[in-house]
């Protein structure tokens, strides 16, 4: 029964993408806060982890992230603004946000 109530619990802090955001699967590591992501575009991009998710949370590869592309480079560049959990990426697949 708890255990239910957590999960609600972090599905209730879920970030949906906005106007201008992707979903992305992260492809690799680069180092200096910067890794290269596979958006739901069918583009890699290079992103940096911004200073505030940085922080917080740790990614690794193959992590489901919230990119957003950059104004100028849309198409190579974007930061990345959240990390979902492996419960959050069942509820995105689920819910068809993620089709990967």
């Amino acid at each position: 029964m708890k255990r239910k109530v957590l999960s609600e619990e972090e599905l209730k802090e879920l970030v949906l993408p906005g106007e201008g955001q992707l979903l992305g699967i992260v492809v690799k590591m680069l180092g200096f806060d910067r890794l290269v992501v596979r958006c739901t575009d069918g583009k890699e991009r290079l992103c940096r982890i911004s200073g505030k998710l940085k922080r917080r949370v740790w990614i690794r590869e193959g992590d489901v992230v919230l990119v957003s592309p950059w104004e100028f480079q849309s198409d190579k560049r974007g930061d990345v603004v959240w990390r979902y959990t492996a419960n959050q990426v069942d509820w995105l697949k689920k819910n068809g946000y993620l089709k990967m």
